[in-house]
């Protein structure tokens, strides 16, 4: 069941994507083979594992300092995280398309490196589910999901209470979602957080068509 009686009709529906459409850790062992590889014989095992764990959720170059990886092992990683590109099968979630059973716009926003969050999207064949997709970058910009929830809003003249928030993370998109004033939707497929967190939570998708988006 869902938390809370519903107080408005969601125009528009902004998606996180690693987590939230896909399951990272289907397939993230794979996608970073090439930085594994490389970091071997390089960097303490016991930090490798950690490193494993951070990349599902932080960028290289934060883990690199975080670990306080040598200059010249921080820049060939980066490096290789920068042009990485995957061609592997990706599957969204079985449960995702019961979020389109609804007219609302919808968005992606899903901050990485660029190049690598691309080749997921292509792989998921979800491009077309998307009236726009923003990816900002850490390494190239400052952009937060905060500053884009709130260029959407601005550009296609939402207000806050027309759009849900949909993702996994409550300390990113679920937060930003927050602070802008508009309903979010905690996907929680491993069960971590509590439902408390956000004004919406399911921990699959069947509860989403509860939700009065227009139709």
């Amino acid at each position: 069941m869902l938390q809370k009686l519903i107080i408005m009709i969601k125009r528009a529906l902004i998606f996180d994507l690693d987590d939230t459409i896909y399951a990272t850790k289907s397939v993230v062992e794979d996608m970073y083979k090439e930085l594994y590889s490389f970091l071997e014989g390089r960097v303490n095992p016991e930090v490798i594992t950690n490193i494993k764990e951070d990349i599902k959720t932080t960028p290289f170059h934060v883990i690199a300092d975080r670990y306080a990886l040598q200059k010249n092992i921080k820049d060939e990683g980066l490096k290789i995280c920068l042009d990485m590109d995957y061609h592997g099968l990706m599957e969204p979630f079985a449960d995702y398309e019961l979020t389109k059973n609804n007219s609302a716009e919808r968005f992606l926003v899903t901050a990485g490196y660029t190049k690598l969050q691309k080749a997921k999207i292509r792989q998921l064949g979800i491009r077309n589910d998307f009236r726009e997709i923003f990816i900002p970058d850490p390494y190239t910009s400052e952009l937060t999901k905060t500053d884009v929830f709130q260029h959407i809003l601005t550009t296609y003249n939402y207000q806050p209470s027309e759009v849900l928030v949909i993702g996994d993370n409550p300390e990113t998109e679920i937060a930003a979602g927050k602070e802008l004033g508009m309903e979010t939707y905690l996907y929680d497929y491993e069960e971590k957080y509590s439902p408390a967190l956000a004004y919406y939570y399911g921990s699959s998708y069947h509860n989403f068509t509860e939700i009065e988006i227009i139709k």
